[in-house]
């Protein structure tokens, strides 16, 4: 036979996975208490012991012997079991009819007879199938392809085998006399075969029932007669119609002999059957017997542990064809599955299983065994996790039954091979079981939690009823299996697991689990029961009796052996005795009200002896008796199936009266009442509402109290405990929320900040607050906060939602949100909006002050603009915004390009532009710009239009600052033009008169060339300029201190209004002019006049003494070497002498002088220059109108390059020459001193004078030119003896100097101008204000500067011993190093 195969196996979610600590594993309960909340709700768990836990494997591998179990895994399977035993059904019935059955093939594959008779009998039967032609709906059904005649086979498939079996089982089939005596009409049958001798043995049948050969049923016939007297013939009739004749077609059953024609049959025959034939009565008794209760055979050989091995490991390997440690576990687990599911797959293993451990020993060490433990390994003798002590540890309840329980508080063994298996059960009286695999290949376990239990049950006795119909108990037999997948997907929850070598599989009460092992290895398993599990057991006993399934043990009597220890028990298990007391004296009593008029007597059976009758509970507390039944007893319960005796006739029997259990529950609730108390108020504490609810430290109290009277972990304890620390941990939270610091929470992994908590967790957190059982004052002050966060949250939504909102009202919720502990969603979108309100107030701000709203401004406001998330309110800013920057950036650039333009343009262009700027509100520098370029331009125009207006010249200053100015303005002026011609005119000016005026390279300009000399003391060598400053502080005094410097006298010229006052200014620095050159003059001959240390004396440029030929400078009168000065190409000796210092300038005609001067008046422009050349002109005019009335000298008369000369020079009489001989040396000077030349009358000679140096005597060297040597030489004379007039009573003192004046060696030599000069030539004190002492001891002192002169020790403020002692360094000298250092 073959089926087609189901959909693959899909493995249900792995169960959990415990890996205890070495703390945790050392007490073996309370680690199954700890994990118990959380592996229940799957059923089983898996334990995986520390490293190094390895308890040795010790037992007896020699002795043990077993006989295994033989496990045929198709008929594991509930669905595949209920097949298998119709199609045995079919097959015993035309067995019976002396046909073997074939099972035929459609569409290929095997036809599921099962579902096919299913459906048909789902649809109403055969014959309304027929009439509704449903046999295409049903061939869809068992999943064919519709469009090919499948459902016309299908009901030839039926007709032929399955109807005439439903007729059978109907009943139809029992003969009625027919009157009919014409041979009815035969339906089809199928075709038979001739039968085989049967073989009753359930091996021989099950091997008959699996070939499954192609061909339809073939019928035979056997004529059941031998040939037979003719006398007997009339003897045999058909029962059916009283009939002996058609002898040939007259069947004899072989059961009970009687007759039947074959036509009579219903369905009729259409043959005699070859083989056996039974009539229907015997069919009907053969197929009515009881079936007998399926279970797993023994198998007939006996295996030491090496054998079954060897034939375990040789089976996998055959069967996968590959190494054992290869194979997955995955394809093991779908292979299974496949097989368990396949009834034409005819697969057998065994598995050795329940082998008592007391028989052959435990695979753990035990005290006193054979097995030899070494001194490392005696830790697992006592270790709690050794099976053989976790049952029996004193927190199991199993320690008080009093029978040692083979597989229960006894280990049992198991071993397995690949694909043995455990089915669907529960540990009796629903008790925990611990399974630990020593080693060999993986077990796969599945799981029900125990609250599935019942749906379990109810989903396989909806797939499978016909199993439970004849096995009420089937689940407890540990024969029937059902695919998880199966289970799961009517709604069961199912779990597994893949337990290794070394691991624990704990299973929880009531917690269906099935499995089968990977391969060989080696297990162990018990059971146990502790505090929690008492509830469960009593229950469980209930469920028994409902069963009819006996007891394990008696759950009454550990009860009440429990009770007799009161004394002694643990209070939580003293505590769950009494419940379970209270609730058996409550039944007990109830029940014994129901016999109290019986005879009552005390009775003390085995629990063998006393099973009920019934239901097969343990009797132990009381049970009833009949004396018509000896050795026959029920409970209680079912006093009424005891017998048919009157209940008076029964007897009662007891174990206790009631008056001695009540005692023994007091003794228990007395040892319980402690923990009672406590418990009940951890309960109302724990189950307190609203107001009721108690605080944090009374919780801890509670905690504290059971610490201290040492109550068990139980679960309300760990509930307790549970408890107090979520509500310390909400505590420490809403503390720290309150507080505000930011710990509630750690950073995760991601990077991301966690620490705050949202609104939603805060929300959340605040409910489970007030949903704890606990009261925390903090609740309420959360709660008002979370308010707080809702009304932020709120007012934040309308503040966001404003077009324009307020900065500061923003600012303010954000200065609120940081008293708010938790993760705002808010607070982004409140920054954001909080930049894009500054943003918007900035812009508004800027708006309102168009003067300082810049294009970088505008810029840079732009820029920020486009760093904010977008706003309706910010893109119309940015928009405006942008629209302003446009037309500013364009105007900016057009005013720019105005003023830039050349040539520029005219001030009305520029007005119109600068009108329509104005209108633009924003700071425009260049529009600004424009807008007082058109100011200046209007100011300037007003201004030249005043200038021109007023009439008077305008100065030179004025006019080129009126020119630069409009120069720098970018409008098109036009008076401009003019001004600027005028500058060039001006310009043109000034270069003629330079031209005209300074020689070539030189150093000094042309106001200084034309102005009178503001700095006369500086003319000459510098030690006269030293000299002079001191000689002369009266003339200091004069000097006007605005006048100093050439700079001074240009911007008083400049600042003068007219040209009178400018010849004033000029007036005034001539006579300042004349009196330095007075002065210098006398000071220069002065130092020349011959003395004893003329050797000392420095002249000319060189400052070096004299010698040699010298030239006196004919206006300073100072004396400098010809080699340093005159220059061998001047062969013109005609006019006077100047020395470089003095000579400023060339001497120009005075008729071109003044013909540049009218040019000057005809452009019509003041500067400073004009006005020297006007001074000089005049000037020169009034030097010659002077000389001429002074001197009655002849007209000067300009000659070009030559000097002036004087007419009548030679021929004047001597009182003209007594007359004027002062004013005609100073009308000389003037005229040397004048940049102007005149020509005078012709005379017969000139004379040009120099002196000379040789061997230390000054001599005088006359260069007579006709008739002027004398006149000169009668000047210079005349001059030098007014001097010596002048210094008469000096001359007389310096003949009386002391004779103790050294003699000077160094002194420059001294020069006159005639011998006698040096005659008289005495030493004189340069002081300034010389005291002319007198006398013989006259003492004199001598500079030690540079002049190496000699004072009067007096007359400079030195005494005797400072001269000795100290060097003197004259004023002048002293003045000039401190200007050399400058």
């Amino acid at each position: 036979m073959s089926q087609s195969r189901p959909d693959e196996f899909k493995p249900p979610p792995e169960c959990p996975v415990f890996e205890p600590s070495w703390e945790e594993f050392r007490d073996p309960y309370a680690f199954i208490n700890k994990i118990r909340p959380i592996a229940e709700k799957t059923g089983i768990c898996k334990v995986r012991p520390p490293p190094g836990w390895q308890p040795p494997f010790a037992c007896d591998v020699d002795r043990l012997h077993f006989v295994p179990r033989i496990q045929r895994l198709n008929e594991l399977e509930a669905q595949t079991r209920v097949k298998l035993n119709f199609l045995d059904q079919i097959a015993k019935f035309w067995d019976l009819q002396g046909c073997v059955l074939k099972i035929p093939h459609v569409e290929r594959k095997i036809l599921d007879l099962y579902k096919l008779n299913k459906l048909v009998a789902d649809e109403g039967g055969f014959d309304i199938v027929c009439q509704d032609r449903r046999w295409t709906k049903i061939a869809m059904h068992m999943g064919f392809a519709p469009g090919k005649a499948v459902g016309s086979h299908l009901r030839g498939h039926y007709e032929k085998i399955l109807y005439p079996y439903n007729l059978f089982q109907s009943g139809a089939n029992l003969l009625v006399k027919s009157m009919d005596t014409k041979e009815p009409k035969l339906q089809d049958q199928a075709q038979r075969q001739t039968a085989q001798t049967p073989d009753t043995g359930p091996t021989a049948r099950r091997a008959k029932r699996i070939k499954c050969e192609v061909g339809a049923v073939e019928e035979s016939y056997k004529h059941l007669t031998q040939t037979v007297l003719k006398q007997a013939v009339d003897l045999v009739v058909c029962l059916v119609c009283g009939s002996g004749g058609d002898e040939e077609r007259l069947l004899l059953c072989d059961g009970c002999d009687d007759s039947y024609h074959t036509f009579c049959l219903i369905p009729p025959l259409p043959d005699i059957p070859k083989g056996d034939w039974r009539c229907p009565k015997c069919l009907a008794q053969e197929c009515n017997k009881p079936h007998e209760a399926f279970g797993f055979e023994q198998a007939y050989r006996d295996y030491s542990l090496r054998a079954f091995g060897q034939m375990a490991d040789a089976f996998k390997s055959d069967y996968f064809n590959m190494p054992v440690h290869m194979v997955p576990t995955e394809l093991v687990e779908k292979e299974f599955w496949r097989l368990v599911g396949a009834i034409e797959e005819d697969v057998t293993v065994e598995y050795g299983a329940d082998i008592a451990s007391k028989e052959f020993g435990s695979g753990f060490p035990i005290p006193k065994g054979k097995f030899k433990v070494s001194p490392a390994d005696e830790k697992y003798l006592k270790c709690g996790w050794n099976l053989n002590n976790l049952a029996m540890m004193n927190p199991s309840v199993l320690t008080h039954v009093t029978a040692d329980i083979c597989g229960m508080t006894l280990p049992w063994l198991y071993v397995g091979m690949c694909f043995s298996s455990f089915c669907w059960h529960i540990e009796d009286h629903w008790s925990y079981s611990i399974n630990y695999l020593h080693w060999g290949e993986p077990k796969t376990w599945y799981g029900a939690p125990g609250f599935a239990a019942e749906q379990l049950e109810e989903v396989m006795r909806k797939l499978a009823p016909e199993l439970f119909e004849s096995q009420p108990d089937l689940l407890h037999q540990l024969v029937t299996i059902m695919n998880p997948n199966t289970l799961m997907a009517h709604g069961v929850p199912i779990y597994r697991t893949n337990q290794c070598a070394g691991e624990f599989v704990i299973t929880f009460p009531r917690a269906y689990h099935s499995g089968f092992n990977q391969g060989f290895n080696f297990a162990e398993a018990v059971n146990f029961c502790t505090v929690d599990w008492m509830p469960l057991g009593r229950q469980c006993v209930d469920h028994y009796r409902t069963l009819h399934r006996y007891n394990v043990f008696s759950h009454d009597e550990m009860v009440c052996n429990m009770a007799t220890k009161a004394d002694t028990l643990d209070v939580v298990l003293a505590s769950a005795v009494h419940k379970d007391m209270v609730a058996m004296i409550q039944e007990e009593q109830t029940q014994r009200e129901k016999v109290k008029k019986m005879e009552a007597k005390y009775d003390h059976l085995q629990d063998d002896e006393r099973q009920c009758a019934k239901c097969r509970t343990t009797c132990y507390l009381s049970a009833v008796t009949c004396p018509c039944s000896p050795g026959v007893l029920v409970c209680l319960h079912h006093i009424h199936d005891l017998c048919s005796c009157p209940a008076t006739n029964y007897t009662l029997n007891y174990r206790y009266t009631l008056d001695e259990l009540f005692p023994m529950m007091i003794a228990v609730k007395q040892r319980a009442e402690l923990y009672d108390e406590w418990a009940s108020l951890v309960t109302e504490t724990l189950e307190a509402k609203l107001e009721k609810k108690k605080g944090l430290p009374v919780f801890r109290s509670l905690l504290a109290q059971s610490e201290s009277k040492l109550f068990p972990d139980n679960d309300l304890l760990r509930r307790l405990r549970l408890v107090t620390q979520d509500a310390e941990k909400c505590s420490s939270v809403a503390q720290q929320l309150l507080n505000g610091k930011r710990q509630t929470r750690y950073r995760c992994g991601s990077g991301k900040s966690c620490s705050q908590l949202t609104v939603e967790e805060l929300s959340s957190f605040v409910r489970q607050l007030y949903n704890l059982s606990c009261s925390l004052p903090q609740a309420p002050m959360l709660k008002e906060l979370l308010n707080r966060i809702e009304d932020f949250q709120q007012h934040s939504e309308k503040v966001l939602t404003d077009e324009v909102p307020s900065v500061a009202e923003i600012q303010s919720l954000l200065d609120v949100s940081f008293d708010f502990d938790v993760e705002l969603p808010e607070l982004p979108r409140l920054r954001v909006r909080l930049e894009q309100a500054r943003w918007l107030e900035g812009v508004q701000q800027a708006s309102a002050q168009p003067a300082t709203l810049t294009l970088e401004t505008m810029r840079r406001l732009i820029d920020q603009g486009v760093g904010l998330a977008p706003h309706p309110s910010v893109e119309k800013a940015m928009a405006r915004l942008q629209e302003l920057l446009t037309v500013s950036e364009h105007w900016e650039d057009k005013a720019s390009n105005l003023l830039k333009a050349r040539p520029p343009h005219s001030i009305e262009t520029l007005s119109a532009a600068a009108e329509k700027a104005s209108g633009i509100p924003a700071y425009l520098s260049n529009c600004l710009l424009l807008k007082d370029t058109i100011r200046k331009a209007r100011e300037w125009l007003q201004e030249a239009e005043e200038l021109q207006a007023s009439g008077c010249t305008p100065m030179i200053d004025s006019l080129s600052d009126m020119v630069l100015r409009g120069q720098a303005i970018q409008v098109h002026l036009e008076p401009l033009d003019r001004l600027e011609s005028l500058m060039v005119e001006v310009q043109e000016w000034k270069e003629s008169v330079a031209t005209t005026f300074l020689p070539r390279d030189s150093t000094l300009t042309l106001l200084e060339v034309l102005c009178p000399r503001c700095e006369v003391e500086n003319v000459g060598s510098p030690k006269r300029k030293a000299k002079k400053g001191k000689e002369s502080p009266k003339s200091n005094k004069k000097k006007t201190p605005r006048l100093n410097t050439l700079s001074d006298v240009e911007k008083a010229l400049s600042e003068t209004r007219d040209s009178t006052s400018a010849m004033a200014t000029l007036e005034e620095l001539r006579s300042r002019e004349m009196e330095a050159f007075s002065n210098l003059r006398a000071a220069n001959e002065s130092k020349l006049l011959p003395t004893a240390d003329c050797m000392d004396l420095k002249v000319c440029v060189c400052q070096k003494a004299p010698m040699g030929a010298m030239l006196q400078c004919e206006l300073c009168r100072d004396a400098f070497h010809s080699v340093c000065v005159r220059d061998p190409s001047d062969s013109c000796e005609t006019q006077p002498w100047l020395c470089p210092q003095c000579q400023r300038s060339e001497k120009p005609p005075l008729n071109k002088v003044v013909s540049l001067l009218s040019s000057l008046r005809r452009i019509g422009v003041r500067l400073p220059e004009g006005d020297a050349l006007h001074y000089l002109v005049e000037r020169t005019v009034n030097w010659q109108h002077r000389a001429q009335e002074s001197c009655n000298l002849p007209e000067l008369e300009e000659r070009p390059g030559t000097p002036p000369t004087l007419t009548r020079w030679a021929s004047g009489s001597h009182d003209t020459h007594n007359n004027t001989q002062v004013a005609l040396r100073l009308l000389v000077t003037l005229f040397v001193a004048l940049p102007c030349s005149f020509k005078l009358k012709p005379a017969p000679t000139s004379v040009s004078i120099c002196f000379y140096f040789q061997d230390g005597v000054t001599g005088v060297r006359e260069t007579t030119i006709g008739s002027e040597k004398k006149a000169k030489r009668h000047l210079e004379r005349e001059g030098l003896d007014a001097e010596r007039r002048v210094d008469k009573k000096h001359s007389h003192k310096r003949q009386k100097m002391n004779k103790k004046r050294p003699a000077s060696t160094s002194s420059s030599p001294r020069s006159d101008f005639s011998q006698s000069d040096s005659d008289e030539e005495m030493a004189v004190c340069p002081a300034e204000r010389c005291q002319l002492p007198e006398g013989d001891e006259v003492d004199w002192v001598q500079c030690d500067g540079s002049c190496n002169q000699w004072f009067h020790q007096v007359c400079v403020g030195v005494t005797a011993e400072m001269a000795e002692k100290e060097d003197y360094i004259c004023v002048r000298c002293t003045l000039n190093d401190g200007q050399m250092r400058k």
